[in-house]
Formats: C-alpha cells, structure tokens, sequence
C-alpha cells in the first residue's frame, strides 16, 4: 500500500461516515412526514430532551445522556476486545444483568460502609459478568457453540433467573423489583445539578485506556487481531487461539457486569426485570459502526445516548412514540452498512487488476 492510499482511505472513511448518517437523518424526516408530524419539531424535541435547547445547557437533563453513556461506553469498550478478536459478543446483555444480580446480592447481604462496600459490589458484578462471558466462551470453544447462539441463549437465561430473584426470594413490591437498596450500597451523584457519579465516569475513562494501549501496544493485542483476522492461521503461527477467545470474553463481561452493577446502584438504587435497557444490543451496533476504530467509540456512542435520552420527549410534546428513536439507529445502521459494502467491493474492484497485474511472472510481463 503506498503512503498516498492510507490519508484516501481514511477520507473515504469519513466520508461513508458522514454520508451514511446524512442518508438516515434525511429518510427518518420522509418516515416523520409520512405521520403527520414536522421533522423540525421532533428534533428540536430530542435536543431539548438532551438539554442543549435554547443556547445554554440544561446539566439536569444533560446528566442523563452522560448517565445512559456511562454504561453504554462500559460495554462498547468491552466489546472492541471482542470483536478484534473476531467473536460476536451478543450476550453482553445478560452479562449485565449478572453483573447486576451479583451487585444486587452483595447489596443486600452485605454490611459495610460506603467506602467498602460500594467497591464489593462492583467486583462481584464484575465476576458475575465475567464468568457470564467465560461461560459463552466455554460453550464456543469446547462446544462448538457459536457465540452468537450461546449468547442470544445466555441472555434469556440471564433475565430468566433475574426475574425469578425479583418475583420470589428477592421482591415484595408485587415482581415489579427488588427493595431499594441503602443509601450506602449506592453510587452518588456529583451534585444536585450535575448528577453523574464521578466514580463511573472516572472508570469509564480507565477502562477505555487500559483497552486502547493494550489492543494497540501489545503483543496481546496483535495476538487477537491475529485471531479476529483468521483463527487457523493465529494458530498456525503459535497463537494460543482458546486461551484469548476465553480470556476476550472474560474481560468483555467483566466490564459489561459493572456496566450492570451501574443501572442498580446508580440508575435504578434496586434490581428490575431487563435491567439492562437493551444497552448491551445498543453497544454491538456501536462497534459495528465505529468498525473497531476505538477513538470513535466515545463520539458514536455520544450520539446514541443523546437520541435515546432526547426521545423520551416526543411521546409527551408530540405525541409520538418513543420507539422512533430504535427507527432512528436501525436505519442508520442499515445506511452505514450497505454503505460499507459498497464502498468495499469498489475497492476489491480497483485493487483487482493491481492484484493480477503483480501475480504475472516478469518474462510474461515482458513478452505480453
């Protein structure tokens, strides 16, 4: 590859990108038409609902985009080991979720004080989503169970046991959740204003480093992108292929647990029935757009959380439902996608005569 194409390349990047997201915004104002609603007003409303509206910001509502980012970018950074290494982390869901029940369990059994037991729980969450994810590990690499199936799979059995504990030996407010959790089980908020734990925005931000230089910098890191290019050759170079598709898993549930332990301790103060929000599915479309290019995770990421949050005004100020958001990231997704393809096969297609061109022996070359 000359220096040229790899500055081409990028640019072209960007440009699908861009393009992709202007052909989605530009299809949902034609689906907003088509019901009888103004395009101008259902965006205004999502970005009121952030809390950027008028020329100032509104920190209250601003707070709950970066509360819905948090755990987002947990999982979005758990899933860029994952997919480097070439697996479909789908049951990152009930990760969540066990790192969430396993929070929940420590709250409520466990009498410490804040400074203690806040960190004990979010180690229990991250053990419960850890073994989750080694689980789904297990079953692909001994089983031969793909993680896509094992993980749609582990997910159902996730919320499965989660509403059981709710509706049995954990709940008496009728299978709605489990009782709120002491004030000293739970994770603060910064200020009345601003209300953002600092410590999971601070984790947050660790954990996204830790990952970048280690994917980056590393010899494990060029192991997994040897395993995500091809598991036979990995392995026929010397990479021990099972122990990093386990160890991957191992480190995208742990993450994706304290991702849970967050939505209890934080976002709810109790256990709920599908804790996880659809977070964790939200998270896979995330790394599909951002094609495991880490530094555009945040932004991307940023972007789903406004729309998530923002939406929640359309149903009462336009009386629209709230759903219009998931249209919103599905037809961006399907965009970026066939955007994708196309812009890949052109360049199979420019690349091809290139390809050939050097595959003839010189004495042909000169005789042709």
């Amino acid at each position: 590859m000359t220096r040229e194409s790899i500055p081409a390349r990028r640019l072209i990047g960007i440009g699908v990108a861009v393009g992709s997201i202007a052909v989605a915004l530009l299809l949902t104002a034609l689906l907003i038409v088509a019901v009888n609603a103004s395009p101008r007003d259902v965006f205004d409303k999502i970005w009121e609902g952030v809390g950027l509206a008028g020329g100032r910001l509104d920190m209250p509502r601003f707070s709950g985009v970066i509360n819905f980012w948090i755990p987002l970018m947990l999982v979005c950074t758990g899933l860029l080991v994952t997919f480097t290494a070439g697996l479909w982390n789908i049951g990152v869901e009930g990760q969540m979720v066990m790192g969430a029940i396993f929070a929940t369990w420590v709250a409520q059994e466990v009498s410490l004080p804040s400074v203690l037991l806040v960190p004990l729980e979010m180690a229990a969450a991250a053990l419960g989503g850890a073994l989750w994810g080694l689980l789904a590990g297990v079953l692909k690499t001994r089983g031969g169970v793909h993680e896509i199936f094992g993980g749609v799979a582990l997910n159902n059995l996730a919320n499965i046991f989660g509403i059981y504990l709710i509706s049995g030996p954990w709940g008496n407010q009728g299978g709605q959740a489990t009782p709120p959790f002491r004030e000293e089980a739970l994770l603060l908020p910064a200020s009345s204003e601003f209300r953002v734990s600092l410590v999971a925005l601070v984790m947050v931000g660790v954990a996204f480093v830790v990952v970048v230089m280690a994917l980056r910098g590393t010899h494990w890191g060029l192991e997994l992108k040897a395993l995500g290019k091809s598991a036979r050759s990995a392995l026929l170079l010397g990479v021990p292929t099972q122990r990093n598709a386990l160890l991957a898993m191992a480190i995208c549930g742990l993450l994706a647990g304290i991702a849970g332990s967050i939505r209890v301790l934080f976002t709810y103060g109790n256990l709920r029935p599908l804790v996880s929000g659809g977070i964790g599915f939200l998270g896979v479309l995330v790394v599909l757009l951002t094609g495991t290019r880490a530094l555009w995770a945040p932004i991307v990421a940023f972007f789903f959380a406004a729309i998530m949050v923002g939406s929640t005004r359309l149903n009462i100020a336009l009386q629209l439902d709230q759903s219009l958001a998931g249209v919103v990231q599905g037809i961006l997704v399907l965009v970026f996608i066939l955007a994708n393809g196309i812009s890949a096969r052109l360049r199979a297609r420019r690349q091809a005569p290139a390809a050939e061109a050097a595959s003839i022996p010189p004495k042909e070359a000169a005789h042709g």
